[in-house]
């Protein structure tokens, strides 16, 4: 598995005559204990040719060869997150969909939603705290009258509201660009950087939130089934 560095990609799709023989594992495959079909990038061309080496193809669950194991995950625990292995897999050579150019105009699209969902992720931190502190009583008063926990929660809110105004702006001009009837879809592709950005942004916050939200809740956060963990 090859994670973010694409051009190292191990999965390996030989081509045998109408047919492709797929073999090597994923891993972190979102979905792919439900999926029927996963949409498989693998190295067509050869060792040593690098990212443009690379091809999108559609195997299906059923196929011979196809197993998946579920991974257990810290969080997320609905998203069905995956091995995927293929052995020998044989599909043919008309479920190519692409190269990886298709591959990489994703990722776009992909780090938009990522960051939607940490600040999410975030925001349910901060709304947890803060329902938290005005339970939860010490040293003769509820958490939510202490100077440091309403610093803590200020914090997080600030985090929070300032990066869901950045995203709000992203999808702002797509919606314009929508509504003009212009392409959107490659008003996506020209924001390469600000989608890396927000994906930093949005993660970064969403760590800082976890964190603050642990150190609130005390030791609750550390057992299992509450919402912080």
């Amino acid at each position: 598995t090859a994670g973010s560095d694409v051009a190292n990609l191990s999965t390996t799709a030989e081509e045998k005559g109408d047919f492709y023989v797929i073999n090597g594992l994923k891993k972190w495959i979102t979905c792919g204990m439900f999926a029927d079909y996963y949409c498989v990038a693998a190295r067509t061309g050869g060792e040593g040719s690098g990212m443009l080496g690379i091809s999108l193809i559609l195997v299906e669950r059923n196929r011979p060869g196809v197993t998946t194991r579920a991974m257990d995950c810290m969080g997320a625990k609905g998203s069905g997150t995956a091995f995927v292995e293929f052995d020998d897999v044989k599909v043919p050579t008309s479920n190519y969909i692409g190269d990886v150019t298709l591959l990489l105009r994703n990722f776009i699209t992909e780090r938009i939603g990522i960051a939607l969902q940490a600040n999410r992720f975030a925001r349910e931190c901060l709304r947890e705290s803060i329902e938290y502190s005005k339970r939860r009583r010490a040293f003769g008063k509820k958490l939510e009258e202490q100077p440091i926990i309403r610093q803590k929660i200020a914090q997080m809110a600030r985090q929070v509201v300032v990066t869901h105004a950045y995203l709000e702006s992203l999808v702002a001009r797509l919606v314009e660009m929508e509504a003009k009837d212009e392409d959107w879809f490659n008003g996506i592709l020209r924001m390469g950087a600000e989608a890396a950005l927000a994906k930093v942004q949005a993660t970064n916050v969403f760590e800082f939130c976890a964190r603050e939200a642990a150190h609130i809740h005390g030791g609750n956060s550390y057992v299992k089934g509450n919402r912080v963990e």
